[in-house]
């Protein structure tokens, strides 16, 4: 029979993985009902909620701190689970290999003034950069994503070789270099850090993790040791991957300790426990102590909590404020205003809110979003008409945003959303060009936005192009993505910096 320490943390580990391969699987996209069931897994995760200024998401992720720890860092957040798992490997090579380290206050604090500030501005690069569930849903997205759809698309030749035709074939395309080159070398410190040294990254680097140490220190539960069974071996130490137990000082830095187990369950003497801190005798107290908060600290907590809530603030104030055809080798225009998708309101409410997880990426089937390559929009979602166009019928993306970036929208809702405006490029056009009547555009729009009129080219000649019809045009795309003229179509969407909404 399994002693309590091994049972609570084999129940911290189960509820993890089950945590992290929902979120892997949104990401992945293994099918619109698993979308459906499992968003919130999405929405509860710290900074999302932060930014969607879900306060009571929020309230429940600080009561759950303030009782258990830091036990989000080791359950709820993926990139946590997933450091856990290279710390995991690292292990396997080398047993005891993790030493007690001081806090790198220095360091910790000044990358959340850094994030906070850049929270309130709306300096997107910067938090998109350290945002944790972001970070992992970039390198599910970019480099999981990629090997997911290889294998389903070596099943789907199975598939078809027996013509059971079930397994329809994933396209594989590289919607943005930047994004692919931040995940990987993210990916890389990451793997290389947590073999190493465990959960430094999220001790010394992450935001979130700062944030919630501010109230893991006064939690409820905590490891506490029994003086008189310790012998000081420093077993729990050495396995610590938080490097928050002193174990020749008889110290736990409460901040830092993600209520991961590993510790309880590495004591040979049973001298470690997870219990209430009022359970706690006084010998222990002695020994198990919080470093006292200094005047200094104080204010600094206090501080970086009214940062925090300052960009809440901020938040609030802004808030109110698949084809028809195969047609390859598209490039996309240079657009003056970049598009939105609906829902998105406007350019500044998605830059303001994004955090560029590329959940809507993954969840669009029409391939119409991917990251942006803008300094100011660094990877966040943009739309572009190159490989598909955006279906009336679908809100995929309005559905899985956690941020409320982009807000729910119905289908019959986006119709009436104008995110653009289609516009005619005379060079391009394959009647002012060659002589050829094409149409195409005014045939497939289910807006009725384009009819054909006649003109008279440079040389004379009397062809029909292309008018548009701005209060009927949506900018859903169709038009430039169904135009037969290569490389760049002869007419494109150009986006609105405020949507307008008929």
């Amino acid at each position: 029979m399994k002693q309590p320490s091994h049972l609570l943390r084999t129940i911290r580990v189960v509820l993890a993985i089950c945590s992290f391969v929902a979120v892997t699987l949104l990401f992945l996209r293994v099918g619109w009902q698993f979308n459906l069931w499992f968003a919130w897994v999405a929405k509860v995760q710290f900074l999302p909620a932060l930014m969607a200024l879900d306060f009571l998401v929020l309230a429940a992720l600080i009561v759950l701190t303030l009782i258990f720890g830091r036990l989000y860092c080791s359950v709820i957040c993926p990139l946590g689970v997933m450091q856990d798992i290279f710390a995991w490997f690292g292990k396997k090579s080398k047993k005891n290999r993790y030493a007690y380290s001081t806090e790198k206050t220095w360091l910790r604090y000044g990358v959340l003034v850094l994030f906070v500030v850049c929270l309130v501005v709306g300096f997107a690069p910067v938090t998109t950069l350290l945002a944790p569930y972001s970070a992992y849903g970039r390198i599910v997205n970019s480099l999981f994503r990629p090997l997911y759809d290889l294998l389903n698309n070596a099943l789907a030749l199975v598939d078809t070789h027996f013509e059971w035709y079930l397994i329809p074939e994933a396209e594989l395309w590289l919607r943005s270099v930047t994004t692919l080159v931040v995940a990987l070398l993210t990916l890389m410190v990451l793997a290389v850090l947590a073999w190493r040294n465990g959960r430094s990254y999220c001790n010394t680097v992450c935001p979130v993790g700062t944030m919630l140490s501010f109230f893991a220190r006064f939690s409820l539960l905590r490891v506490q040791v029994d003086e008189d069974k310790c012998n000081k071996c420093g077993l729990c130490e050495k396995n610590c991957k938080a490097a928050a137990i002193d174990a020749k000082n008889g110290k736990i830095d409460y901040a830092r300790c993600v209520a991961c187990g590993d510790c309880l369950t590495k004591c040979k003497r049973d001298a470690l426990h997870y219990k209430p801190i009022t359970c706690t005798s006084k010998k222990t107290e002695l020994s198990v102590t919080d470093e006292p908060v200094s005047p200094e600290r104080r204010a600094m907590i206090t501080g970086a909590l009214l940062a925090v809530g300052s960009a809440a603030m901020a938040q609030a104030k802004i808030k109110v404020d698949g084809g028809l055809a195969e047609i390859e080798n598209k490039k996309a225009p240079r657009r003056s205003t970049p598009i939105m998708p609906p829902g998105g309101l406007s350019v500044r409410n998605v830059q303001q809110h994004c955090t560029a997880c590329q959940l809507c990426v993954s969840a669009c089937p029409n391939n119409v979003l991917r990251p942006s390559s803008d300094p100011l929009r660094l990877m966040q979602p943009e739309m572009s008409f190159e490989r598909g166009f955006c279906r009336p019928e679908c809100n995929r993306c309005s559905q899985v945003c956690p941020t409320s970036a982009i807000r729910p929208i119905t289908p019959e809702d986006k119709t009436a959303i104008r995110v653009g405006r289609a516009v005619w490029v005379a060079e391009n056009c394959i009647p002012v060009a060659n002589g050829d009547s094409c149409g195409a555009c005014a045939r497939h729009c289910q807006a009725e936005a384009i009819v054909m009129v006649d003109y008279t080219t440079p040389d004379g000649r009397t062809v029909q192009v292309p008018a548009v019809d701005e209060e009927r045009c949506i900018g859903c795309g169709q038009c430039e993505y169904l135009c037969p003229a290569r490389p760049f179509s002869a007419i494109y969407v150009e986006g609105y910096t405020t949507h307008h909404k008929d």
